[in-house]
């Protein structure tokens, strides 16, 4: 991309992040009471190249931020009327100059985002602003849908990690949304593995299972409230009917991403 496209590119952000009254005063049908949690936004990288460039894409963080939150809530629910919205009233956003990526920490009120300005800085050094944009887009989504995404019961915790299906929900719905919002590019999703792996592999197989239910991403979620014991199978035969296994989805699936593959 030229420097003209990336100069227009970062401008209507600029203008997408001013627009913060006529946002509040014309909410998206539906969401006219969605509680915009206060944003503290923290730069901890003062004079980082990190910071350099993430100041001059993202103008004003605290309603980026915003955004992308109304952006999560409506991917997982259906309206700001359902009482099971995770009542996040706050939230405290890290820049920091360490190594990692971001992480989310906390539960509703307040949570906590760290934000890795080392991380910037390699994606703008590799692939240039509009990447760190994209890339910096698409981690907000994740780690705000592991603020406001269900908490399902009797399936593990999250420290249990890929052998119990909560961490599978956890980290596959958070790159679903991701996924869903166009921050990850098609062309990485390619067959094998197994719904179990988490992540990009699950996220890429949750939100290709809304090709048979434009909702399934706010029914999934929803099931994660509703049920008293959560698993997979569960969900898949409440939303697609009681033949429904996971495991029969996901061949499916494999066998749509197979039809995609180029031959030789």
């Amino acid at each position: 991309m030229n420097s003209k496209s990336i100069t227009l590119l970062v401008a209507c952000f600029a203008l997408l992040c001013m627009s913060t009254q006529c946002r509040k005063e014309n909410p998206p049908t539906g969401w006219e009471n969605f509680n915009y949690p206060e944003v503290v936004f923290t730069n901890k990288a003062e004079g980082t190249e990190g910071w350099r460039i993430y100041e001059r894409i993202i103008p004003n963080p605290e309603v980026f931020i915003q955004e992308h939150a109304l952006r999560v809530a409506q991917t997982l629910y259906f309206s700001d009327k359902d009482p099971n919205i995770p009542d996040i009233q706050k939230i405290i956003y890290d820049f920091e100059n360490k190594d990692g990526i971001s992480a989310k920490a906390g539960d509703p009120p307040t949570i906590h985002i760290f934000y890795s300005s080392r991380w910037v800085e390699q994606i703008y050094n590799r692939d240039g602003e509009e990447a760190t944009l994209y890339e910096t887009r698409g981690v907000l989504y994740h780690e705000l849908v592991h603020g406001y995404q269900a908490q399902p019961r009797g399936c593990g915790v999250y420290a249990d990690g890929p052998k119990y299906e909560f961490w599978i929900f956890t980290e596959g719905l958070a790159d679903a949304v991701r996924f869903h919002h166009g921050f990850f590019p098609e062309s990485d999703r390619r067959p094998g593995g197994s719904w179990r792996d988490g992540y990009r592999r699950t996220g890429y197989f949750l939100q290709w299972l809304t090709t048979k239910d434009p909702d399934f991403l706010r029914k999934f979620n929803k099931t994660g409230v509703d049920f008293d014991v959560w698993s997979f199978d569960a969900a898949m035969q409440y939303i697609f009917g009681a033949d429904v296994t996971t495991d029969k989805l996901w061949e499916e699936y494999q066998d749509f991403l197979i039809a995609l593959q180029p031959s030789n």
